[in-house]
């Protein structure tokens, strides 16, 4: 009876955001999308668009977000916003990470994304502009698929911290304490796989459309690119994702090494009592910062 009242209120969320959304304007950015989708689909195979644009996407949204952070150590203005002051990020760093992505992506990444045609052809998922779903609906599949990569992510990424393999693995990403926006996918070959099989999970429950995988793509590396940033953006649109944990969340796991496992969201952690250094640290250093106040 439960399932049957929340299934309810769910079709009713949907009904009232279609009708809102018949009375909204067409966005003036939709006709030139459309064209470019058609074109596209005019002019290269479902291959090329599943394996080279999947690329495509991938290298240009990972370098494009990378880029503020990038730029922000140049700025004095936003060294205010910085987690961890004391570790300013070097050139040395940020070229060995230059080169280990540049590894991971075309011997690694590169593989798997050629499985994404044969992957689209055996799910039967469309192409088309006209099956292509609505942006609420590609929102909200994107939620969904953050929701099961996150239990994913933080169940074999605190394995990953088991002090029998930690050195083998996982000790690779942590080579930074403070980490930086490009670190985000800087990790070892085999934890690329293991933690991104995750990806691929949500991928499978929700796709309906080609277009859900760059989506997903997109905002999987937002979020992932914002949490390794090293710094806490007080307007960033991220913090208006529910239970969003955040740069600083996550750059306490790269300072402590214990806790806050997951990768978008704060509840696992909040379950599980893994945040409890967190707290604690936050607590103390609120606590100073009021003293000084005084």
């Amino acid at each position: 009876m439960a399932s049957n009242d929340s299934m309810s209120v769910l079709h009713s969320a949907y009904l009232a955001v279609e009708y809102i959304d018949s009375f909204l304007p067409d966005n003036p950015l939709q006709q030139p999308f459309k064209h470019a989708w058609t074109y596209m689909l005019d002019n290269y195979s479902k291959f090329q668009i599943a394996t080279w644009g999947s690329l495509i996407v991938h290298e240009l949204i990972y370098f494009l977000f990378c880029l503020p952070g990038f730029l922000f150590q140049f700025i004095p203005f936003m060294q205010r916003f910085k987690i961890q002051q004391d570790k300013p990020e070097t050139w040395e760093s940020q070229w060995r990470c230059f080169k280990m992505l540049l590894f991971n992506h075309f011997f690694i990444q590169l593989p798997l994304i050629c499985g994404t045609y044969y992957f689209t052809e055996f799910f039967n998922i469309p192409y088309d502009w006209d099956t292509m779903p609505r942006w609420y609906m590609l929102c909200a599949q994107c939620f969904g698929c953050a929701v099961i990569e996150d239990a994913w992510h933080y169940f074999l990424h605190r394995t990953l911290h088991h002090k029998r393999i930690y050195k083998y693995i996982h000790k690779v990403h942590h080579e930074f304490t403070s980490p930086f926006g490009m670190q985000a996918e800087y990790a070892h070959p085999m934890e690329t796989l293991i933690l991104g099989a995750g990806f691929f999970i949500g991928i499978m429950v929700f796709c309906n459309h080609v277009i859900l995988l760059w989506a997903w793509v997109m905002f999987r590396l937002l979020e992932t690119i914002d949490v390794h940033s090293g710094y806490d953006f007080p307007l960033n649109p991220l913090h208006l994702v529910p239970f969003y944990a955040g740069a600083r969340f996550h750059d306490f796991h790269h300072m402590n090494f214990v806790g806050n496992y997951a990768s978008t969201f704060s509840w696992w952690d909040k379950i599980f009592g893994t945040d409890s250094q967190f707290n604690s640290y936050t607590e103390k250093i609120k606590t100073q910062e009021e003293k000084k106040k005084k």
